[in-house]
């Protein structure tokens, strides 16, 4: 069984560009656009790009894995805020992150697979029936 609900996992295998978020050395937070894919077989969340294994955010996570993704975006009619917030650990992996973004397959060996700890989601449909346009908060923790 997935830590993701249905709703959350059609979200995530449905957009291609999220933040993450690591730590650095220094204490402070460092954000950035990432390209990411939904790993199901693994449940986690695979983030990589070119040469991802010369950046701050590789560097970050290497000294310290734990980690924030979100995703998130606005619909516009009606005007509507949604995202997925995944707090977790990320394990640094050295080859196959070529999946992660086809067009540059030979570019980008190293990746971070983050499998969740805790899960905030808002603005998806539930799975207790609530209409999309409520606002609900699902947060959990897993793992």
């Amino acid at each position: 069984m997935s830590a993701f609900t249905p709703t959350e996992i059609d979200y995530l295998t449905g957009q291609g560009l999220a933040r993450l978020a690591t730590v650095g050395p220094d204490g402070q937070p460092h954000v950035v656009p990432v390209t990411f894919t939904f790993n199901a077989d693994e449940d986690a969340i695979d983030v990589g790009g070119v040469d991802f294994g010369n950046t701050k955010k590789w560097r970050d996570a290497r000294r310290n894995p734990r980690v924030t993704f979100l995703l998130d975006d606005v619909l516009r009619d009606p005007r509507r805020a949604r995202a997925i917030e995944v707090r977790g650990r990320a394990e640094a992996l050295t080859s196959g992150g070529g999946t992660i973004n086809p067009r540059f397959p030979n570019f980008a060996e190293e990746f971070l697979r983050i499998r969740p700890t805790r899960i905030v989601s808002w603005g998806l449909e539930t799975l207790d029936g609530a209409r999309p346009d409520e606002f609900r908060v699902n947060s959990r923790a897993v793992g």
